[in-house]
């Protein structure tokens, strides 16, 4: 009887023990349902990709339509007329200054300059007979042996003579320098094109005087046009065109693109600027000095001019994909240190590249969104990720 009290109480207290147990399942259970709903229900947060805000010198650059020419041009002529005799060089060679060219027929400037030569001496002779007449007329007249006529006619026929030896030797000078001109001679260094007049044919005042023409190609000059607008931003910036300014670290140069497209290895500095605007096109003409050893660029080719035209300093930048541009203006986002997405309104500067310089809004250290910013709002909390999970995060299927 005791025995069997005893078992009764026993399964009494195991029981409690088992339904106390399963109770703390179910609570644990429904627990974990709960947290799983609540997980379920809560907003996933946005991804985006974001940058710091750094400064940098920005370098702002104009594309222009450019034409090439030759930094000095030169057309040979003849300047005396005779018969052309000899041809002293190959077309399209290099020659030399003061290299022989052409050789005229000096056969009658040689004799033109000799009747020059005799009658420089006969007037000589004729100037030295007048000073003796002169001297022996002068002590007659201190003596009254001779009349005021005599020696007035005696200083009038010495002046003479000596005018005349004067002339004389004028045209010596002249017959000789036209035997010079029978030699015609390169005036500068260069490349020398074919010659317009074959031998044998009369050249000069009375044909053709033209023989060849020389062209400096070593050093080309780059010419281009620019808008009035261009010009008063230059200005704004302290920036004058065709004038050296040692205050600053960098002058207005020139890159060119050749006609295979890619970029002349030298570039060019800007040297001169027109000083007016033509009305017509409303431009003004800008000429920039390039070098041209190899001869690749050839006068008279048309090139893409990039110019730099300013080097803003210490600028701050910003990718253009990051910039939203609407009716009130130009925008941001920024990350707060709360991880909280702020639109912030920006004043834009100038274009370089892919970046925009930003005048007012940001200041550097900051940093902007540059991806998944379309889905953000203002204030709303974001999870920064890198841009390879961005990627992940947009390729995924949107739920209905």
């Amino acid at each position: 009887m005791v025995k069997s009290l005893l078992s009764k109480h026993r399964w009494k207290q195991h029981s409690k023990q088992i339904v106390i147990v399963l109770i703390g399942v179910v609570v644990i259970i429904g627990i974990g349902r709960i947290v799983t709903r609540k997980q379920k229900t809560a907003p996933a947060l946005p991804t985006v990709m974001v940058l710091p805000v750094t400064r940098s010198n920005v370098e702002i650059y104009g594309e222009y339509v450019g034409r090439i020419r030759a930094q000095q041009f030169v057309e040979v002529r003849a300047r005396v007329e005779g018969y052309l005799e000899q041809m002293l060089f190959a077309e399209g060679s290099y020659v030399t200054k003061g290299q022989v060219l052409f050789v005229i027929n000096p056969d009658q400037f040689y004799a033109k300059a000799d009747k020059a030569k005799a009658q420089l001496k006969k007037d000589e002779a004729q100037a030295l007979k007048a000073q003796r007449d002169l001297k022996r007329i002068r002590p007659l007249f201190e003596q009254k042996a001779a009349s005021q006529l005599d020696l007035d006619n005696a200083e009038a026929a010495y002046e003479s003579a000596v005018a005349t030896v004067a002339m004389s030797k004028a045209d010596l000078a002249q017959a000789e320098q036209e035997v010079g001109y029978t030699i015609v001679r390169s005036p500068l260094t260069g490349h020398i094109s074919e010659r317009n007049v074959d031998l044998g044919t009369l050249v000069g005042p009375g044909g053709k005087s033209l023989l060849t023409t020389i062209v400096k190609s070593d050093t080309v000059l780059v010419d281009f046009s620019m808008t009035a607008l261009d010009y008063l931003r230059s200005k704004e910036r302290n920036v004058n065109l065709g004038q050296q300014d040692s205050t600053r670290s960098w002058q207005p140069n020139i890159t060119i693109t050749l006609a295979d497209n890619t970029e002349y290895p030298y570039k060019g500095y800007v040297d001169f600027a027109e000083p007016k605007v033509d009305p017509q096109t409303g431009t003004f003409s800008v000429r920039a000095e390039m070098p041209n050893p190899k001869a690749v660029l050839l006068p008279g080719q048309f090139t893409k001019v990039r110019l730099l035209l300013d080097v803003r300093e210490n600028s701050v930048t910003v990718p253009m994909k990051a910039i939203t541009i609407e009716k009130g203006g130009a925008y941001i986002y920024t990350l707060r240190r709360d991880s909280t997405a702020e639109r912030r309104f920006i004043e834009l500067g100038p274009e370089s590249g892919n970046h925009v310089v930003v005048e007012r809004g940001l200041i550097a250290g900051e940093n902007i969104v540059t991806e998944g910013f379309h889905k953000l709002t203002p204030g709303m909390k974001v999870r920064v990720v890198t841009s390879e999970e961005v990627m992940e995060e947009n390729a995924k299927p949107t739920e209905p």
